[in-house]
């Protein structure tokens, strides 16, 4: 039994090209390296001394300059190719977090950290485009959950040792630490990765579509309105979550870590198998979807509940499963969809809708908590994933439109 069990682990490592596991390499040691993000919140008010609602606008900020990144990687990807993007994100990324560390100043700081997420991601939509380029349209969605748990064990690593850096040292060390493994990763992509030709790729799903704008169709942008609620609930866990951690459980930095670490662990350990099972029962990736909304609200939502320690490791338990069933399969349904029309238009709107939750999530999460308390910003999380619910239900109801209508006209000619 357990043989078998494991054979079948294996099994859905099977298939993928090499440039993926490449690129999964590269990804884990830049997102190792990563360790600024899950205590930015920490790191403004404990470092220096700024208000929650003043930390609110950092991160609006976080999310706007994550925005035109992303909307610029897709236009620079369309135009000059994934490749060139993603190694001048990575260098741009890895000066650049060195510099910020250095600013305090509110404006400063805020531009600072403007620039630096408009430079780190214009890597996201190329990423998507070279993932869609290097891997078979069959296993799409077990390459970008290669690449997720590549990120999630990264991410293991650096709440842990993040944690433990600021136990021993200080909140300067880990933009350093950022700032160095962005350019190993560039390094690394520079030598162990060649630039793939994606025209006769994206010529051939071409011919084979209405080359569709993704600013004009609409399941897409259903589906995407989907990815921003999710987006803005999940982006909790990083900007009040661990503010609540620390003032009402009173948890250390370095436990904070580790309880953020048991995310990333737990994905590394049971995404890749689930993502397998699901594909091979064929449900459909709108009903994943729902019920990964469905897991994600109740992590919030259970905070309400009790003020037992172990309601966290519950929290984190439902958050981590709507994040597995979330987001590789909005990631297939993006590069499944961007066949309809240009790949960096339709990868590059994806990460935008993230970018936008980014832009609202945090600062909204930060003011309410400030003015009404955590329990109503749990409460309104979940809310928020009832309206998601609703939205999932609907983009079935548009594609199934637009499968008929499809098979009428196929039935006409």
């Amino acid at each position: 039994m357990i043989k078998r069990s494991f054979n079948a682990y294996l099994q859905s490592y099977q298939g993928l090209s090499k440039e993926i596991w490449l690129l999964a390499l590269i990804t884990f040691i830049n997102r190792a390296g990563t360790m600024v993000v899950p205590f930015l919140s920490l790191y403004l008010t404990a470092s220096l001394g700024y208000t929650l609602s003043e930390v609110g606008w950092v991160m609006t900020a976080f999310g706007t300059g994550s925005i035109l990144g992303s909307w610029l990687g897709g236009k620079l990807t369309d135009h000059i190719g994934y490749y060139k993007v993603m190694l001048v994100s990575l260098i741009g990324s890895g000066v650049i977090f060195i510099v910020v560390q250095y600013l305090s100043e509110f404006w400063y700081l805020t531009t600072g950290i403007f620039v630096l997420m408009l430079v780190a991601d214009m890597f996201r939509p190329a990423m998507y485009v070279s993932i869609r380029t290097h891997s078979k349209p069959e296993n799409a969605t077990r390459s970008v959950t290669l690449i997720r748990l590549a990120i999630n064990l990264g991410f293991s690593f650096g709440p842990a040792i993040g944690g433990a850096i600021i136990a021993m040292m200080t909140y300067g060390v880990l933009f350093w630490i950022d700032g160095v493994t962005c350019m190993i990763a560039a390094i690394l992509l520079y030598l162990l990765i060649h630039e793939k030709n994606q025209t006769a790729t994206l010529s051939v799903d071409a011919s084979t579509t209405k080359n569709t704008s993704a600013y004009t169709d609409v399941p897409y942008l259903v589906f995407l309105m989907v990815v921003f609620i999710t987006g803005v609930m999940f982006l909790q866990l990083f900007a009040t979550v661990p503010l609540y951690y620390k003032t009402i459980h009173l948890l250390t930095e370095s436990q904070i870590g580790w309880l953020i670490a048991m995310n990333g662990m737990i994905i590394f350990l049971f995404e890749m198998p689930l993502i397998n099972w699901l594909e091979n029962q064929k449900i459909s990736k709108t009903t994943v979807l729902w019920i990964g909304t469905l897991f994600l609200g109740l992590g919030f939502w259970v905070f309400n509940f009790s003020s037992w320690v172990g309601i966290l490791i519950i929290s984190m338990v439902f958050i981590t499963l709507g994040e597995m069933l979330i987001f590789p399969f909005a990631n297939s349904f993006a590069m499944e969809r961007s066949k309809r029309g240009k790949a960096g238009e339709y990868m590059a709107l994806f990460p935008i809708a993230f970018s936008a939750a980014h832009i609202i999530g945090p600062n909204l999460g930060m003011q309410l908590t400030e003015q009404f308390g955590y329990n109503f910003t749990w409460t309104l999380v979940f809310l928020a994933s009832a309206v998601g619910l609703l939205l999932c239900y609907y983009l079935r109801y548009r594609l199934k439109v637009e499968k008929a209508g499809y098979e009428n006209t196929d039935q006409k000619i």
